[in-house]
C-alpha cells in the first residue's frame, strides 16, 4: 500500500505546506527525520540534519564545514586527502608527516604515486634508474656500486672483473690470487679440485694446492713421524744430511729428550743425545 505523503509517517502531523524528507518511500517531517535517521558528525558529534550536506568516508560522516584536515584545518571538500590512524589529512600535511623521501631527488613521494623500495631506501619510479644509461630499473636485476644502482650490462661494462678461471663476470664472491680475480667457487686445488676459498693452501709453481695434496706430492717428510713438513705458518723444522724433522719430532732415539738447540751424535740411522751416544 502506498504511503500517505500528506502526513509524517512517524508523528502523523500534517505535512501540508511543510518541508519533508523521504526514507524508504515514506515521508517524514524534518524533525522526525533528523531524530530517527540523521548521522552524527565525527568532528563535532552533532547530528547532520537533512538540510545539511552529509560527507561520508569509510562509514564515517561529517558536516561539510567539519570535513577538515586534522593538522592544518583546511577544508578537504572535493580535495584529495589521506587517512592515517583514523585522522584525515590533506596531501601536503600527510606528506610532511608520513611520506617517504626519494633517495635520489630528496623530494617527497606523494601518496598514491608509485614508489620503488630497495635496501631500505625509497625512490620515485622515475628516479629509480641506472646511473649510467638512465634507463628505468623497475624490477630488473641491478648491482649497487658506491650507493649508485646500475643495470647489469652497464655495471659489467664499467666495473666488472672477469674470473681468471671461468672467464665470466664477477659480481659477488670474489678473491684475488697472484693479482688475478677469481670467483670463490672457481678457486680450486690443482691436485684434488677441492674449493680453497676460506681454507689454508700452499702455492707451488704458481698453482694452489690444499695442504693434503701439497704434503702428498711435494712436501718433505719428517724422518720421525713420516708426516709432511709444510712449514706453513712459520712452523720450524730441523734439516741434517738430507733428512728433515719437525721440531717436536727431533728427539733422541734412546731417551726421547728433545735435541732442538743441543748437540747430538749419530749412530747408523739414529740421532742420539750426547749422553746416550757416549754410552754406546
Amino acid at each position: 500500500m502506498a504511503s500517505d505523503l500528506s502526513k509524517c509517517y512517524h508523528c502523523m502531523d500534517s505535512l501540508f505546506g511543510k518541508r519533508y524528507a523521504m526514507k524508504e518511500e515514506h515521508a517524514y517531517c524534518v524533525k522526525c527525520y533528523d531524530s530517527l535517521f540523521a548521522n552524527f558528525c565525527e568532528e563535532c558529534k552533532k547530528p547532520i540534519e537533512c538540510d545539511s550536506r552529509d560527507l561520508a568516508y569509510k562509514g564515517q560522516h561529517w558536516h561539510e564545514a567539519c570535513f577538515k584536515c586534522a593538522k592544518c584545518s583546511h577544508s578537504l571538500v572535493e580535495k584529495p586527502f589521506a587517512a592515517k590512524d583514523e585522522l584525515l589529512l590533506c596531501t601536503e600535511c600527510y606528506s610532511n608527516e608520513y611520506s617517504s623521501k626519494c633517495f635520489h631527488c630528496k623530494r617527497t613521494i606523494m601518496p598514491g604515486s608509485r614508489k620503488m623500495e630497495f635496501k631500505g631506501n625509497c625512490w620515485h619510479e622515475t628516479c629509480f634508474v641506472c646511473q649510467h644509461c638512465r634507463q628505468p630499473l623497475g624490477t630488473k636485476p641491478l648491482i649497487t656500486q658506491d650507493d649508485d644502482n646500475y643495470c647489469v650490462p652497464c655495471f659489467e661494462k664499467l666495473f666488472a672483473q672477469y674470473c681468471c678461471s671461468c672467464k665470466k663476470v664477477i659480481t659477488t664472491g670474489a678473491m684475488t690470487y697472484h693479482d688475478q680475480p677469481w670467483h670463490k667457487e672457481c678457486f680450486l686445488c690443482t691436485g684434488c679440485g677441492e674449493q680453497l676459498a676460506g681454507q689454508r693452501f700452499i702455492s707451488k709453481d704458481e698453482h694452489p694446492y690444499c695442504l693434503e695434496c701439497f704434503g702428498r706430492h711435494y712436501a718433505k717428510k719428517c724422518v720421525a713421524c713420516a708426516k709432511p713438513i709444510t712449514a706453513l705458518g712459520g712452523a720450524k723444522y730441523i734439516s741434517f744430511e738430507d733428512r728433515q724433522w719437525h721440531s717436536d719430532c727431533f728427539k733422541c732415539g734412546k731417551c726421547s729428550s728433545s735435541l732442538v738447540g743441543k748437540g747430538f751424535l749419530t749412530h747408523q740411522e739414529e740421532i742420539l743425545c750426547c749422553k746416550c751416544g757416549s754410552a754406546i
